[in-house]
């Protein structure tokens, strides 16, 4: 009898460890898809002859193949600032595909900033202040 308790405590054990490894599985899983849609708010500046070209109006282009918020504006420096809010992959994306525009050729520098509080804006526009 204490050898058939042993034998089924070994098969609960067996299946709850087995259980477990499969709740881990599916954990990490969640995990990775939860980073990879993790919402961000980012500030970028770009440094370079980005004024008077149609630098925003390029942007604000590009933006219409992703799905972003966000806005970009001329500083009084001679920057534009561009502020984006979206997916992390998508927003990635975003960025890369306005470095790899015909802009490119205009960016001297792109600085970038992680925003603590999410970006709040509908669609993506330029902005005049």
């Amino acid at each position: 009898m204490s050898t058939l308790i042993s034998k089924t405590r070994s098969n609960a054990l067996l299946r709850a460890s087995f259980s477990a490894e499969l709740d881990f599985r599916a954990f990490v899983s969640l995990l990775a898809s939860y980073q990879s849609h993790r919402m961000i708010s980012l500030q970028v500046f770009y440094e370079g002859n980005v004024q008077g070209i149609g630098f925003r109006w390029s942007v604000r282009h590009v933006a219409k193949g992703f799905d972003v918020t966000g806005w970009v504006r001329n500083l009084l420096d001679g920057r534009v600032e561009l502020q984006v809010n979206g997916e992390e992959d998508e927003v990635r994306a975003f960025l890369e595909a306005v470095a790899e525009s015909e802009l490119r050729a205009h960016i001297r520098k792109q600085t970038e900033n992680k925003l603590e509080k999410p970006l709040t804006a509908r669609g993506f526009e330029i902005r005049h202040d």
